[in-house]
């Protein structure tokens, strides 16, 4: 199969192709019927003066013909009507008009019994194209009666001439409404084919682009805002299977970055207990290995509640009071430095208690770690948002790197000289977890001279607030 006959299969199988045959096969099978009724009727119309008079003449006639018995010659009564014929059942002319005078039974066409009226045409072949346009009446149903012809010769010229523009009319019509299916239908079918286009243009590793909705309520706008509408469930999809690949290659790097130190410690005391058994003293050497398996087991344990809390969908949350977990939680803490509470009363917002703890544990661990000589927790809330101020009297954080310590295992030169085992996770575990109670994290200059870090969580609403 040549390509140019494919192309026009494929023309013909489209949906503006089948539209348009549809309204033209339409077209036709309403049009065809309604102008065939049309012309007949028309043509009817024009031959009923012919018809009128011969029936006229053909009555008068018959009358006479009743009242006695017609011979010989005819006399016209109705202008225009010259044939006229009194024909017996032996068809023989009874009686005739001047100028049906000596001519053969101008019709064989007997009326029924049941009709006794009939109108005739005829159009001989030697008549040079006229017909024999006539009346006959037939005297009384008896076998025997005599039948009254009248009419006259006309011209069928006008009727054939009326028919073929009565046709091209009909034809006309079916190409124009053909014409204007057409027409619509690529006006219609356009924007489908420049979306078509567009989302054939998009690149899947770039699914941000969105294609121009038309306005109104119609379908192709309704089209337009699906196809968006899926375009950004497939974009969020794809994002969403980015950000898990980017967890489990940060996952896969924090893990063997960071267990490699306290492994490669073990690993060297266990060797050295190996090649020098009788040196090696076991509960020094039992001890520094439950030292390091605690640093591997803390480590795992804070990336694997990273890893949950970016690629698990949200806990259910609860009605949590601030101000009784942060009482709660300090007094279970034996630190060296004093905690100063200044705490609003009743503070509340919905959250996974269990991890609201965790945030103020990493808080105040990290405030213990570089504290001076005290650490203060202030619970203040606005209208909207409550406000947990976890303070320090420490070397505070430099701006330049007041981001940077959310980061995975950064540490500033302060903090490893200070660091009592901390796993450098502590921070980001502690934002992950504000951000996923669509709240925030950060840290700003203290009051009392060091590292303030400011967790805002929305309040919950005063009528989720009431309860038992």
């Amino acid at each position: 199969m040549s390509p140019g006959s494919s192309l026009r299969r494929l023309h013909l199988c489209s949906t503006r192709a089948r539209l348009t045959v549809l309204a033209m096969a339409t077209a036709i099978v309403m049009l065809v019927p309604m102008g065939m009724v049309g012309a007949s009727a028309a043509t009817q119309a024009s031959a009923d003066p012919s018809w009128s008079g011969a029936r006229e003449q053909a009555g008068i006639t018959a009358a006479a013909a009743e009242r006695r018995n017609l011979s010989g010659l005819i006399e016209t009564q109705t202008p225009g009507i010259d044939l006229i014929q009194v024909v017996g059942a032996d068809h023989r002319v009874i009686a005739a008009s001047p100028a049906a005078r000596g001519r053969d039974p101008l019709s064989q066409v007997r009326p029924s019994p049941d009709h006794l009226q009939a109108d005739v045409e005829v159009c001989p072949k030697n008549a040079d194209g006229q017909c024999l346009r006539l009346t006959a009446v037939r005297l009384s149903p008896a076998p025997t009666s005599p039948v009254v012809y009248a009419g006259r010769m006309v011209s069928p010229a006008p009727s054939r001439t009326f028919r073929a523009l009565w046709t091209a009319h009909i034809a006309l019509l079916i190409l124009l409404a053909t014409a204007a299916t057409w027409k619509m239908t690529s006006r219609m079918l356009g924007p489908i084919q420049l979306m078509r286009a567009q989302l054939a243009a998009i690149n899947v590793s770039d699914l941000s682009t969105r294609i121009p909705q038309p306005p109104g309520r119609g379908e192709i706008a309704q089209l337009a805002h699906t196809i968006n509408h899926t375009l950004g469930r497939l974009e969020q999809a794809k994002s969403s299977t980015e950000q898990a690949l980017q967890r489990q290659r940060q996952f896969a790097s924090d893990a063997s970055h960071e267990l490699r130190t306290p492994l490669a410690g073990l690993r060297v005391r266990l060797e050295e207990a190996q090649m020098h058994p009788r040196d090696t003293e076991l509960p020094d050497l039992i001890g520094h290995a439950l030292e390091d398996l605690d640093r591997v087991q803390a480590i795992m344990t804070d990336l694997l509640l990273l890893a949950r809390l970016g690629a698990t969908a949200p806990q259910a949350t609860q009605h949590v009071d601030l101000t009784t977990l942060i009482r709660t939680e300090t007094s279970r803490r034996a630190d060296r430095h004093p905690i100063a509470l200044d705490l609003a009363d009743r503070v509340v917002v919905d959250a996974v208690p269990g991890q609201i703890a965790r945030v103020l544990t990493n808080l105040l661990d990290n405030a213990q770690r570089h504290a001076t000589s005290q650490v203060r927790v202030r619970l203040r809330h606005s209208a909207t948002h409550a406000e947990l101020a976890v303070s320090d009297d420490g070397d505070g954080v430099p701006p330049a790197d007041r981001e940077r310590i959310f980061q995975r295992f950064v540490r500033l030169d302060a903090a490893r000289s200070r660091d009592r085992g901390g796993t450098g996770l502590g921070l980001a575990i502690a934002r992950d977890i504000a951000t996923a109670h669509h709240g925030t994290l950060h840290v700003e200059q203290a009051a009392i001279g060091g590292a303030g870090f400011i967790l805002r969580l929305p309040l919950s609403t005063p009528a989720e607030q009431t309860g038992p």
